[in-house]
């Protein structure tokens, strides 16, 4: 039976706000030691202080790393199990969206995508992979969404960055499994965050109706997936894509 989530450390990618702070709030909670990442310093260290404040006996490292830079996240990598001792659980959440109808996307809107939300994703996998197979056992959790599996107007480059993250998923799981270790992925729906607050009302409302059970979604909904993928229950879990989008894909 894999160890139960207490003293567990965990490395939570794009963890200042939204989802990745909703994330790493909820592995605190259960007794994980986390290790904060985002491209700025400072909204990473205003969680870190949060957790700290909540859980004084625990340590909690916050980063500032451009996941699309293999150098720097094995730096945070290195980091991370130096001053943790090692790593049982990998939440990559960062990502960011450049939206644009195909024939107006620039081509570093399609390549600034590609290289956060999925090259991210295999830099922190391979770092964070070494070390789970050292200790054969371990959790890969990618945050993927909804628009990587019915696709979205506009979101051409975030949409294969998406689909990508399912199909590394997959591999990946049939490539760890038989050292212990389980990779699954969360696709949210529409969720209430920092992008969708500056969606206009009216769009708002567009999207809810399409949206079975009628509302946006919240992070802590998809931490408590998370968390769940992360905790001992879910040991024979691997290679899914579990969809938390209140219905819309079968809408």
């Amino acid at each position: 039976m894999a160890e139960p989530i207490l003293s567990q450390v965990a490395i939570v990618t794009g963890a200042s706000r939204g989802i990745g702070r909703a994330i790493a709030l909820r592995l605190a909670a259960d007794g994980a030691q986390v290790a904060l990442v985002a491209r700025s310093l400072a909204g990473v260290e205003n969680v870190a202080a949060e957790l700290r404040s909540k859980y004084p006996t625990r340590r909690f490292l916050a980063f500032a790393c451009d996941v699309s830079q293999l150098k720097d996240v094995g730096v945070v990598v290195d980091s991370v199990v130096k001053e943790l001792g090692r790593i049982d659980i990998l939440v990559n959440n960062a990502g960011i969206t450049r939206d644009n109808l195909l024939l107006r996307m620039s081509e570093e809107e399609w390549d600034d995508v590609i290289a956060t939300n999925l090259k991210g994703l295999f830099n922190f996998s391979k770092a964070v992979a070494r070390q789970m197979l050292r200790e054969r056992r371990g959790r890969i959790i990618n945050i993927t969404s909804i628009v990587g599996l019915i696709g979205n107007a506009g979101q051409a480059n975030y949409a294969a960055s998406k689909g990508g993250v399912n199909a590394f998923t997959f591999t990946l799981a049939r490539e760890l499994a038989t050292r212990g270790i389980t990779v699954n992925a969360v696709a949210p729906g529409f969720i209430e965050t920092d992008m969708t607050d500056a969606m206009s009302e009216e769009a708002k409302a567009a999207f809810q109706q399409k949206i079975p059970l009628g509302r946006l979604g919240k992070p802590e909904e998809i931490a408590e997936i998370v968390a769940f993928l992360g905790g001992p229950l879910a040991g024979y879990i691997t290679g899914e894509v579990i969809r938390v989008d209140g219905g819309l894909a079968i809408g």
